[in-house]
Parts: structure tokens; sequence; C-alpha cells
């Protein structure tokens, strides 16, 4: 099942994504007096059981329909409790930037002020003039985890989605802290949909790939992750406990701005369009802006 939240009356609503169009999911609830979540967050709290009840909902509905081009999306994960992100966990990637293939994950994080969704655009930061992209498989977590194994962790997993995991090089590497070239406001696209882990398969069998303004940019493998997502999700739970709606992001592959000869670095400008796009996710496309 595809999931994913657009703007009604000021807040973020539940919609579920078919060939049909976009079902409202407050609508049809109230309108067929149904028993379902109608909230993202609801749905992955209530698990397998929450999403039974929406696609029984999405099959029966009449009425509530959509079509997604008429939508403004929110993130498809609108309230992360957690933002844990994995740094140089492809081994191209680490090999063109020059570093060390890691023997642990690298971890950091983001913020929710760096949540967008598809189609928002990114405001570059005045105090940043070099800006990239980075393309990611991102984990939401359904269930809580502590301490789990990696041939069991991909059962707490509640879906993946599209991650644009952007970076101000500038202020990252200013010290040896990443934080503040990556929690920059926006800077986290999330979208256009949240797939539930059963319609995806295997996480690390997927293609994943980036263009900027039509170029291709990246255009890698999920499967050329260092440490595959089941061990991330181990890993990351045997040192805090994730809780549903968690989001994990599992690092980019090779190609981004900072990986080519400093000659031929040219870094985001103001409308740049970049699209992030991984096998059977969706494409997740934002417009980079002057910051105001």
């Amino acid at each position: 099942m595809k999931l994913l939240t657009f703007l009604k009356d000021g807040h973020y609503a539940l919609g579920i994504r078919t060939d049909r169009g976009v079902l409202d999911v407050e609508s049809a609830v109230g309108q067929g007096r149904r028993r379902a979540p109608t909230r993202l967050h609801e749905a992955i709290e209530g698990g397998p059981q929450a999403v039974s009840a929406l696609q029984a909902i999405a099959e029966q509905a009449e009425d509530g329909w959509l079509k997604e081009a008429d939508l403004t999306l929110g993130p498809c994960v609108p309230h992360p409790g957690k933002i844990v992100c994995v740094g140089l966990n492809y081994r191209k990637h680490a090999e063109e930037t020059n570093a060390p293939i890691p023997e642990y994950p690298i971890l950091f994080s983001k913020f929710n002020n760096a949540l967008a969704g598809h189609g928002e655009d990114i405001p570059l930061p005045a105090v940043s003039e070099k800006v990239d992209y980075e393309a990611e498989l991102a984990i939401v977590m359904g269930k809580t985890a502590k301490n789990v194994g990696k041939e069991q962790a991909l059962d707490y997993v509640f879906g993946y989605c599209n991650a644009n995991d952007l970076s101000a090089r500038d202020l990252q590497m200013r010290t040896p802290q990443w934080l503040l070239g990556k929690t920059c406001d926006k800077f986290l696209p999330l979208g256009p949909y949240l797939v539930t882990a059963d319609e995806v398969g295997n996480p690390n069998g997927l293609g994943i790939r980036c263009t900027v303004n039509g170029e291709v940019r990246q255009n890698s493998n999920t499967s050329d992750m260092i440490f595959h997502c089941g061990e991330l999700v181990s890993y990351i739970s045997r040192h805090m406990t994730l809780e549903p709606g968690d989001v994990i992001l599992t690092g980019t592959p090779e190609g981004v701005v900072l990986g080519y000869p400093p000659e031929k670095q040219v870094y985001l400008q103001e409308g740049d369009i970049v699209t992030v796009e991984i096998e059977k996710l969706g494409a997740l496309t934002n417009r980079m802006v002057r910051e105001q």
C-alpha cells in the first residue's frame, strides 16, 4: 500500500494512493462510518491491522477520491520522533570521497525542521554556497525495537520512502560534527509515498537514482550498501530504542557533487530541479529557491 499526507484544513490528512487516484481517508471514514486510522502515525502504530482496515476502505469507497496533481503533499512521515542518518554507507560513495570503509555505521541526525514534501520548494541557505543532493532510501519503523537481531530487524519496519539528505557541505565540514550542514530548514524532503514493507520486498535490491534538471547524477542500487537495512536497524536498536514512526536514512550512493574533482564541482543553484527516484517508491521532486 502507498500512503501519503496532504494539506487539508490546516493539517496533514492521510491519503491512500491507488490507480483510481488518492483516497481522502478522513472523508471516506466519515461518510461510511467505518473504523480506520485517519492520520499517518495512527496507521503506523496500528500495524497490519490498520493497513488491512485502510485496504478495505480503499476497495469499498465510492466517494472521497482526489486527483494527486491537485494536492499539496506533505512529508510522507510528518512527525517522526527521531531521524537517524547513516553516513558513508555505500561502498562506491566512500571511495569517491576518499574515505575509508567504515568499520561501524556512522550515525548523525536531522531534526523535524528539515522535513519537506514532494513538490515543495527548498530554500538554499544564505550562509552556504555548497548545497549538495543525496538520494537515499528511508526506513520507517513500525514497531518498538530494542536489541533486535539483524535477522529479525526488518520485521519491525513499517515501510520505506524516498529521501533527499540535502547537505550544505561548507557548513558540514566546518567542524568534525556534521549536524550544522545537515539539518537546515527543509533539508529532508520525504515522499511522495510511504510504501508498506510487504509491497517493497527486499530493500537491498532496489534501483536508486538522482537527477538534477533531468541530468542523471546518481545511478546505483541499494545492494551497494556497506551495512544493509537489517544490519542498520539492529545496530541502532542496540544503542537506542526505536519507536514507530522513527525514520532511518540509509546513506547515499556515488555521484554527489562532493565526489567530483574540485574543478567540476557545481553545487545546487536557485531554480535547480532535483528528483530522487527509487524502484517501487515513486519519484520525489523539489525545486531549489533563494532563501528569503
